[in-house]
This record gives structure tokens, sequence and C-alpha cells, in this order.
């Protein structure tokens, strides 16, 4: 990937709840990032070198998309390994990080596509865990016509979706899950090779912090990676020491753009408690504006601001 693209997209943002945001998957979708959730999570490469599985096993450049999940109304198929699925009846689908992995010690050369999505969101109205199930539906489906054609079902391959849950509740911090298909003898014992049936499985990384327990491996790599609260300095240290992540230009860069934008979000969200206060107290207290900044203490200096801002909206 072109570096000065790669950075340009970082820095051209409008908006910096969103450029954080595409600054995460670009920081997540570095092979060296994800060569380590592979080895904690996918039993696949639990015995590989994490060098191995970057250099190795993960095909091609990961594939980044801040583009929102939209309906179908072209009606067109898309082929190719694209971050959008597109067929007649299904619906677009626009997947975080998406990117192929081959099988280390694979008789032929069998391939996992994974997915990879970073949510701050644990209740955005509906179960994250269906939302993974429909991914892993779409990955699969959305094989035939580029895996296979016609009756070559054996062709289907193995798709993972990885969830990173920035924000989970207490009761899921620190924990990794998995769900997947499993054989079940209801009666009798008719063993299937399980190579035909495990086709899907959804994980779910929910960081939580230090204060917790299982704060370790690759839940501490990644709440320190993500974290509004560790400065730049500090995750390249850790990264380095502690995970044997030798940081790329590129990777510091896009570091610094997400420790850069954190701070606006945060400002931002300041902003918009102080100025719901300021609203409230003139609709409910009768203040005026200046009223209600004196009562709270907001500063001489910035109050032409939130006054510029209210008469915005």
């Amino acid at each position: 990937m072109d570096e000065e693209t790669t950075i340009a997209q970082g820095l051209h943002v409008t908006d910096d709840s969103a450029g954080y945001d595409a600054a995460c998957k670009r920081v997540l979708s570095e092979k060296a990032i994800l060569a380590r959730i592979m080895k904690s999570c996918l039993e696949e490469y639990k015995d590989c070198d994490v060098n191995d599985i970057a250099g190795k096993y993960i095909e091609g450049q990961p594939q980044v998309s801040a583009v929102p999940v939209l309906p179908d109304e072209d009606g067109t198929v898309i082929s190719g390994m694209d971050t959008e699925d597109k067929s007649v009846h299904e619906g677009t689908v626009t997947y975080d990080i998406r990117f192929r992995a081959i099988v280390p010690g694979s008789e032929e050369r069998i391939a996992l596509i994974i997915n990879v999505e970073a949510q701050n969101d644990f209740y955005p109205g509906y179960p994250l865990i269906k939302r993974g199930i429909y991914y892993c539906c779409r990955m699969i489906s959305s094989q035939y016509g580029r895996e296979f054609t016609g009756p070559h079902y054996e062709k289907i391959k193995k798709v993972y979706s990885i969830w990173i849950c920035m924000k989970p509740p207490q009761y899921r911090e620190n924990t990794i899950t998995r769900y997947r298909l499993v054989e079940e003898h209801l009666v009798g014992e008719g063993k299937e090779p399980d190579k035909n049936y495990d086709l899907l499985s959804i994980i779910m990384l929910c960081l939580g912090g230090p204060g917790g327990e299982n704060y370790d491996g690759i839940l501490r790599m990644l709440d320190v990676l993500l974290s509004n609260e560790t400065s730049e300095a500090e995750k390249r240290k850790i990264l380095q020491d502690d995970y044997d992540i030798q940081m790329t230009q590129t990777m510091e860069r896009e570091v610094s753009v997400m420790c850069n934008l954190s701070k606006g979000v945060e400002e931002k969200g300041v902003a918009k408690g102080i100025l719901t206060s300021i609203k409230n107290l003139t609709e409910t207290m009768g203040l005026t504006i200046e009223q209600a900044m004196a009562a709270l203490k907001v500063p001489e200096g910035e109050r032409q601001k939130y006054t510029d801002m209210l008469e915005q909206q």
C-alpha cells in the first residue's frame, strides 16, 4: 500500500470520530497486528510463528473500507476479493477489514476468508453476534461464482468474522469467545469429517482494562493499541518491548493520527455536554446564555465559542 495514500486517508477527514474509526481500522489491518490476533484466536495458527503468519500465510494486502452498509439497488454481482459483496437479492455488506489467509500445512491450497470488525458500540440495537453470523453467511454465499460454480460445494472456503469490542459490558470485559458449527449426535454416531461443516466461526474479543482479570496477551495488546488514554510514546514502547512489534513508518503515523483524533473526539464530547447543560438551564431556569455559562463556570475565553455554537443550532 502506498504510504502517502494511507496517511492522506488518515489526515483528510472532516469528522474526528469518523477519522478516528478509519485510523483504527488501518492500524488493525497491519499484518503484524493481524498475525497476533490470528495466532491467539484461530486454531489453524496457534502453533505458528507470528512472522510466518504475517509473511507467508496472509495473502496480499488486507483491504480496508469505511463505506457504510447500503442497500443493493443495482442488482449486479461484483467479482473478486472486494470489501463489498453485492447480489441481486441480498443487499450490500461492507467489511471493515477483509483478507485471505492460507491454512498452514494444507495438502492443497485452502484459503480462509477472514473479516475483522472494530466495534465501539456493544448495544447498537441488535445482538452483535447475529451480525457476525450474517457476515459469515454473506462471505460464504458470495463465494458462488468466485470459488465454485454449479454443484461444487466442496470448494467452499472457511470464513471467520472477528469482532474487537472496545466498550463491552463489564461482565464481558477481557474475554474471548468463539461461536461455530459443531457436530451433535442425537442417535448413533455417524461422524462427518469436521472440514465438511466447520466452515464459519465468529470470534468476539471484548477488551477491558488493567483492572480486570485476564488482562494479558492479545487482549492487553489491543487495549493498549486502541486506548484513548495511552500516549503515542507509551503505545510504541509497549508494542515494541512487550510484543516485539517493530513499528513501520506507516504504522507509527497511523497511530499518531489515531491518538490526535481521539483527543478531538473527547473534546467534542465535552463540548456537546456543556451545550446541552446551557440549553437546559436557559429553558428550565429562564437564565440567559451568559448566566447559564457563568453558573456552569465556563471559562471566559470559551464563552463566545459556545454562544456561536448555540446560534448555529
